[in-house]
C-alpha cells in the first residue's frame, strides 16, 4: 500500500533531494499490501513522519485551524463541519492566502453514498461591465486585467461555498462551526513565521500600488490588518473584530446575508463609492455548482480532479504522458525522469492556455484532453534528449472522446478536499468597510482575446489555478491531496502522485522530497507565448550532476527557494481505516490525528 512505500538503504541509485544511497534493485514501486518495509533511518530530507490517527485527521497550512478542525470532530461534526470551521480559521490566521473574499473548490468522499462530489464555488465577473467597458477602463492597448484594485475583482464564492457542502454534508450548526474563529478573531492569536513574512510583503506593494494609482484605495487595509501602521511581525498578537461581525452575521442569517442582505448592501456601497463595476445584482445572482469529479487511471490508482474552470485536469494530463514511461527504473528526481517531467508539463499548459475556460461559456474537449489516445500523440513530441523552445497545443476534438489547501476526514470515513484562495496573495488589495477581508484579484486570470475560451465576458468565471485532488484505487478512497500555489498546482499534483506510485515515498515523504517547477509556458491570458522553453526551478536538494545533465538537455535552469507551492494530505488505510497525516515543511501547518 502506497503508505508503506519505502525503499531500503544500500549503496547504488541516489535520491535528488537525499544524498542518501539507495539499492538499485529496491523494488521502490513495489505495491504490496504486506510490504510495510523498513525506516529509512538519517534520511536527511525526510523532516518528520507522517501523523497517524483512527477517528479522524486534519492537515491545514495553520496549527491552529488544524487544532479548530479536531474540536469540531470531536463534538460530533462531518469532516465538512471540520473542513468549514477549519476554513474560517485560516481565512482569519492566513489572510495572505485566503479569506471570505475569495473562491472554493472542493472533493468530498461520502461514505454512505461511497461515491466522489465535487463543488465548484467560484465567482463570475460583474453583469454591467462588458468586454469593451472593460478594455475602456484599462486602455486600448492593455493585453492583461490588472492585478490588483476593482478591475480584478469577482464575485467571491467562498462563503457560498461553505453553506452549500454543510446543507449537503454538515450536521452542526452553523453558528458551532464559525464560533471558534469568531473567538480567536475578538482574542487574537500569534501570528506565525511564513504568514508574517507574507504579509510584510503585501504592505509593501499595497501601499506602491496605492500611491501608483493601481489600487483605488487601502485605508480599509490598513485598518484591519496592520499594527500601529505595520504589518505584524512573527509572534504578535492579531485580532480582527471586524470579522469576527461579519462571521456572526453569517451565522445568524446564513450565505443570504452576504448575498443578498445587510453585508451585500455594504459590499454594494464600497464598490459604488470607489467606482467599482461589482453590484449588489451580482451578489444575488451568485450560485455555487455540485460537479462531477473527472479521472485518469495511473498505473492502477484512479486521480481525480476538477474539471474547468480549474486547472486541474492539466495533472490528469501529465499523468496520462508520463504513464508511458517507466519511470521507477530511471530514478527519482533523476535528469532523465525531471526532463520527461517538464516536457510533460509544457504539452499539457499549452492545452490549459488554449482550453480551459468556464464551461458555461466554451465547449471543452474534455474527453479527448483526457483520452490515453491523445496521451500517446503529444508524447510522441517529446525528445528524451533535448527540452522543447516551444510548443503548440493540441486538438483534442479530433479524437472525441498564495492559496490555502486543507483536508479534513472523519471516523465514518467522509474525506474533504478543499482549497480555498484570494489569488495574489492577500488579494486586490480592497476590503469593504468594516467587513474584516479583502476581495480576491481572480479576474486578472481572464484573457482580453476576442474569441479565446477565457475571453472576459460578464457573468463569466475566469481561468481558476486552485485545484483539490484525490485518489482512489477499486472504488475506495485512498488519499485527499493538494499542493497550492498557482502554476505549481498541477505540477505539484503529479510529482506527488509520482512519488508516491512510481517510487514508493510514503505520504510524508512525498511532500517533503525536492520538487521542480517549470516557469513560462503560454498562460491562460494569452498575453504571450512561450518560445524559449521557460525556466526550470529547482529546489537546493536537487544534485549538481542532476543539474548538469538537465542543462546539457537545454534546461535553463534556477536554483531557487520557490515558488514550490504547499501541500497537504490524509491517506486511509483501506485495510485498518486508520488516517496518515501530511503536512508541508514548507509552511507553518500541522497534520492533527485522533
Amino acid at each position: 500500500m502506497i503508505k508503506h512505500m519505502r525503499a531500503l538503504v544500500g549503496a547504488g541509485l541516489m535520491l535528488a533531494g537525499a544524498g542518501t544511497a539507495y539499492a538499485e534493485d529496491a523494488k521502490m514501486s513495489e505495491l504490496r499490501g504486506d510490504n510495510r518495509g523498513d525506516r529509512v533511518v538519517g534520511n536527511p530530507w525526510v523532516t518528520r513522519s507522517a501523523v497517524l490517527g483512527r477517528h479522524g485527521m486534519a492537515a491545514t497550512s495553520h496549527p491552529l485551524a488544524s487544532q479548530v478542525a479536531i474540536d469540531i470532530l470531536k463534538k460530533g461534526g462531518t469532516a465538512v463541519d471540520a473542513a468549514i470551521a477549519a476554513n474560517a480559521a485560516i481565512g482569519l490566521m492566513e489572510p495572505t492566502g485566503s479569506g471570505i473574499g475569495g473562491d472554493l473548490f472542493a472533493i468530498v468522499w461520502d461514505p454512505k453514498t461511497k461515491k466522489l462530489y465535487g463543488l465548484n464555488a467560484s465567482g463570475r465577473a460583474p453583469m454591467g461591465q462588458d468586454l469593451a467597458a472593460l478594455k475602456a477602463r484599462i486602455g486600448a492597448d492593455a493585453d492583461i486585467i490588472p492585478n490588483w484594485g476593482s478591475l480584478s475583482v469577482t464575485v467571491p464564492g467562498a462563503v457560498d461555498g461553505w453553506f452549500s457542502l454543510h446543507e449537503k454534508f454538515g450536521k452542526l450548526d452553523m453558528a458551532e462551526n464559525l464560533a471558534p474563529a469568531i473567538a480567536y478573531a475578538r482574542e487574537g492569536f500569534p501570528v506565525t513565521q511564513v504568514v508574517a513574512y507574507y504579509m510584510g510583503r503585501s504592505q509593501a506593494a499595497f501601499e506602491k500600488l496605492h500611491a501608483d494609482g493601481v489600487i483605488e484605495e487601502i485605508d480599509n487595509y490598513r485598518k484591519v490588518y496592520l499594527i500601529d501602521g505595520e504589518a505584524p511581525e512573527e509572534g504578535d498578537i492579531f485580532k480582527n473584530p471586524a470579522l469576527a461581525n461579519t462571521y456572526e452575521k453569517l451565522a445568524k442569517g446564513g450565505r443570504d446575508a452576504f448575498y443578498k442582505g445587510e453585508l451585500a448592501d455594504v459590499m454594494d456601497a464600497y464598490f459604488k463609492r470607489i467606482g467599482g463595476p461589482l453590484r449588489k445584482a451580482d451578489f444575488e445572482a451568485h450560485h455555487s455548482d455540485w460537479i462531477e469529479p473527472v479521472s485518469v487511471n495511473y498505473r492502477g490508482y484512479d486521480i481525480w480532479e476538477l474539471p474547468p474552470n480549474g486547472q486541474g485536469i492539466a495533472a490528469l494530463q501529465m499523468l496520462n504522458i508520463l504513464e508511458g514511461y517507466d519511470l521507477a527504473s530511471l530514478g527519482q528526481n533523476s535528469a532523465e525522469t525531471l526532463h520527461l517531467m517538464v516536457e510533460a508539463k509544457k504539452l499539457a499548459f499549452e492545452d490549459r492556455a488554449k482550453f480551459y475556460a468556464d464551461p458555461d461559456f466554451t465547449d471543452i474537449p474534455l474527453d479527448g484532453l483526457l483520452s490515453k489516445e491523445y496521451a500517446a500523440e503529444r508524447r510522441k513530441l517529446i525528445n528524451p534528449d533535448k527540452a522543447m523552445a516551444e510548443v503548440d497545443h493540441g486538438d483534442p476534438k479530433l479524437r472525441k472522446g498564495d492559496t490555502i489547501y486543507m483536508t479534513v476526514a472523519d471516523e465514518s470515513g467522509m474525506m474533504v478536499s478543499l482549497i480555498q484562495s484570494n489569488y495574489r496573495g492577500m488579494g486586490s488589495g480592497l476590503s469593504p468597510d468594516g467587513l474584516g477581508f479583502i476581495f480576491q484579484d481572480r479576474g486578472a486570470q481572464f484573457a482580453l482575446t476576442e474569441g479565446h475560451a477565457n475571453v472576459y465576458a460578464p457573468g463569466k468565471r475566469p481561468f481558476h489555478t486552485i485545484i483539490p485532488a484525490f485518489m482512489t484505487k477499486d472504488g475506495q478512497p485512498l488519499m485527499s491531496f493538494g499542493l497550492m500555489g498557482g502554476a505549481m498546482q498541477p505540477q505539484g499534483h503529479t510529482q506527488i502522485v509520482v512519488n508516491m506510485v512510481d517510487f514508493g515515498l510514503t505520504v510524508q515523504d512525498a511532500g517533503d522530497a525536492a520538487r521542480f517547477h517549470h516557469d513560462g509556458s503560454t498562460e491562460p491570458t494569452w498575453e504571450a507565448r512561450m518560445k524559449d522553453g521557460g525556466i526550470l526551478e529547482l529546489e537546493s536538494g536537487m544534485r549538481p550532476e542532476v543539474v548538469a545533465a538537465l542543462q546539457a538537455k537545454g534546461h535553463k535552469i534556477r536554483i531557487t527557494s520557490g515558488p514550490f507551492g504547499g501541500y497537504q494530505a490524509i491517506y486511509r488505510d483501506p485495510e485498518t481505516g486508520v488516517y496518515w497525516g501530511a503536512s508541508e515543511m514548507r509552511k507553518d501547518g500541522a497534520a492533527i490525528g485522533y
